[in-house]
């Protein structure tokens, strides 16, 4: 029974916004449902796969929050490239006092100290094939034993891991092992990257503003269109990890005003390049974009419109189709179509006029 169901879009993005994870794209709400209900199942492991600063352990941390059953239990993280081979047993499963040199008091480990709740693994790609072997075990046998000790204890323990990388190329290439990328693959959610998801910007900003609401004097009231078209041409490689950053250093630089816009960005940007070097077919798509959104213009008048004015741009009093061409770096057949399109459109318009 699909339990995310009966929860209208807006309210189960509400859920996961009050955990800390922010959307507001179409494109992350059959995660969210897929994260809903991975919730209530408690007893399956659940695969997140995202790039550097998508949201993994954010994501992570609210599935364990929406887990009737875990959520009153630790929700314990560990990297799991800091877990070395030499150390793997007692990371995983603690140890005894005096097990080893230097186990000078007992410890839990990582399985033990989630007891009832949640262990995250981030960066599972890390694990050596030795940590992998034991953190198979611990998955298939649900039992644990500490460095030291000769009995056993059973562990109750959900696990979500993590990979900035899809794991199953790793798999297919030899780097990780099958069998344990089974256990982890019950549920697999992929994050979208933030240029995939440009839909988010505006909401990001302004939640983001105001988590960090202590760096500037008065609350942020709005974001620039300006800005959200801007960042939109974007790459944003670090993702919304990046763009928290950015908007922290905004807040800290801006002198006044309760609207973040392109100025705000271009005080903060530690790349030293003026805004004036972004693309300019982004601009120029966001223009085209603007104006068949906000100003009901029909998308082919628009781009028409836009053809019409670059020729006569291009032209400038020029009747030379060979030297529009070069201008524009294209063909004198293509300038010349063009141009007959453009008579023939304004004849079109000024039949219609008459007639009217």
């Amino acid at each position: 029974m699909d339990m995310s169901a009966d929860l209208s879009d807006g309210d189960l993005r509400q859920y996961f916004c009050d955990l800390g994870f922010l959307t507001g794209s179409d494109l992350l709400l059959p995660l969210l449902r897929m994260a809903y209900r991975a919730a209530k199942a408690s007893d399956i492991n659940i695969l997140i796969e995202g790039e550097t600063g998508t949201g993994k352990q954010v994501l992570a941390s609210a599935i364990h929050c929406l887990d009737s059953k875990r959520s009153s239990f630790p929700f314990v993280t560990a990297q799991a490239g800091t877990i070395s081979d030499a150390l793997v047993e007692s990371e995983l499963f603690g140890h005894q006092r005096g097990a080893f040199s230097g186990a000078v008091s007992d410890r839990k480990g990582l399985f033990r100290s989630a007891a009832g709740g949640t262990l995250f693994l981030d960066d599972i790609t890390d694990l050596s094939p030795k940590s992998q072997s034991s953190l198979l075990d611990v998955l298939q046998r649900h039992m644990v034993r500490p460095v030291g000790s000769d009995r056993e204890m059973p562990i109750d323990v959900r696990v979500i891991a993590a990979s900035n990388r899809p794991l199953r190329e790793l798999v297919n290439q030899g780097h990780f092992r099958l069998d344990l990328y089974q256990r982890l693959d019950v549920v697999r959610l992929r994050l979208p990257p933030l240029r995939e998801r440009p839909q988010d910007l505006s909401a990001l900003l302004m939640a983001l503003a105001k988590r960090h609401a202590d760096l500037y004097h008065r609350p942020i009231e709005r974001v620039d269109a300006e800005l959200v078209h801007y960042l939109e041409s974007l790459s944003f490689p670090g993702n919304i990890r990046e763009l928290e950053n950015c908007v922290k250093r905004m807040l800290f630089l801006k002198g006044q005003g309760v609207t973040l816009g392109l100025a705000d960005w271009s005080s903060q940007s530690t790349e030293g390049e003026p805004l004036s070097k972004k693309d300019p077919i982004a601009d120029a798509a966001a223009s085209l974009l603007e104006a068949v959104s906000r100003h009901q213009i029909p998308y082919g008048l628009a781009l028409q419109r836009v053809e019409e004015v670059v020729l006569q741009a291009a032209g400038n009093g020029q009747s030379s189709v060979r030297k529009i061409a070069e201008f524009l770096q294209t063909s004198e057949r293509t300038v010349y179509r063009k141009m007959r399109a453009c008579q023939q459109n304004q004849r079109d318009s000024e039949g219609e006029a008459c007639q009217n």
